[in-house]
């Protein structure tokens, strides 16, 4: 995205470092030339790598000839009481130079005034049953404001696509949901969570944590990991049970002979139940964040869920297709989430 008033190889830079110059208000971004398909990724800022990934899938979504809107804007509307409004991190300057990097054409970055002038919004979007879960549970209003202000950039911005991180996994559901009940004219798309080599989550918040609380921290991310291969060995023992119905009888023969370990083995594919149960799955990630609880410092657990993605409630341990395992969790005064998606009866 170019302004009409400056050359082209100037444009959206200033001074010799080269680094961009932020759009300030709708009126400069709305008299920036429109080209192609527009993608927007909406962010509060203190950008990573997790956001470089967004703007890059952006970039390719919407091509050379398309443009990659970064909006820059700590919404005071997502703050509850007590939470870190004040403490969260500004980091313009950077955030412009991981933008550019990644591949954006342009960083809006508004005041609080220009989003929302005159003061808080009286109207706002309400994010009905399912922000009132999990997330929503725990910090009351807090998806009714990130609504309220998706949407208002969403009218800023005007994009074609606009693209979130599955990490924020309630966040993107709602907006989906928004979007869909709106008839927002937009494409939503989710980008798998982007982790550091330990397995954390990337955050913004990541940069609060000590030493000895981000060691605690990476339970959040090895409950989840515990949790898929339990599942995946839950579904590798039904497959070889499918396979083998003789299975029962060769335990019995295996026993006789004196073979305990593989008669054991036998028995175990003969009693694999048709489906892969969700109550074994929270279990083994239960059992990582229950030990966590007992590390120095601790982890204090705000919820484990095993839900449904299509409204947020937990799902019956019976169950078969799509589901999310979420967490979220204190370490010290930093609270955390993360997520992963899972399938139940994938080997029928």
């Amino acid at each position: 995205m170019r302004s009409a008033s400056v050359p082209p190889e100037d444009a959206g830079t200033s001074g010799p470092s080269g680094a961009f110059a932020p759009v300030r208000t709708a009126g400069e971004l709305h008299a920036l030339p429109r080209r192609g398909r527009r993608a927007v990724v909406m962010t509060m800022g203190a950008l990573h790598e997790g956001h470089a990934t967004l703007v890059r899938a952006a970039r390719a979504c919407v091509g050379p000839d398309g443009s990659v809107v970064v909006t820059v804007f700590v919404n005071p509307l997502q703050f509850g009481a007590g939470e870190d409004l004040d403490r969260y991190p500004r980091t313009l300057e950077a955030d412009l130079a991981t933008a550019r990097a990644a591949g954006a054409d342009a960083v809006f970055a508004p005041s609080v005034d220009e989003v929302y002038p005159g003061g808080e919004p009286q109207v706002r979007i309400t994010a009905g049953p399912m922000g009132e879960r999990l997330e929503g549970a725990s910090r009351p209003g807090h998806f009714d404001g990130m609504l309220t202000v998706v949407a208002k950039l969403l009218h800023l911005t005007r994009p074609d696509v606009a693209f979130f991180g599955q990490k924020d996994a309630q966040q993107l559901a709602l907006i989906r949901r928004m979007v869909r009940d709106l008839n927002f004219p937009v494409e939503i798309v989710g980008v798998p969570t982007v982790r550091e080599p330990d397995g954390l989550a990337l955050s913004s918040r990541n940069r609060y944590l000590s030493t000895a609380e981000r060691r605690t921290a990476l339970a959040l991310s090895r409950a989840l990991f515990a949790a898929s291969d339990r599942l995946a060995a839950q579904q590798a023992l039904c497959a070889r049970a499918a396979s083998l119905p003789g299975s029962e009888s060769r335990a019995e023969a295996l026993s006789r002979l004196g073979e305990a370990r593989a008669a054991a083995d036998a028995h175990a594919v003969a009693q694999a139940p048709d489906g892969t149960g969700a109550a074994a799955v929270r279990a083994a990630a239960r059992s990582v964040l229950d030990d966590a609880a007992k590390a120095e410092p601790p982890l204090a657990l705000d919820y484990l869920a095993l839900i449904d993605p299509a409204d947020f409630t937990e799902v019956a341990d019976d169950h078969d297709g799509e589901a999310i395992l979420a967490v979220a969790a204190r370490v010290g005064a930093t609270r955390l989430i993360d997520n992963i998606p899972l399938t139940f009866g994938a080997t029928k």
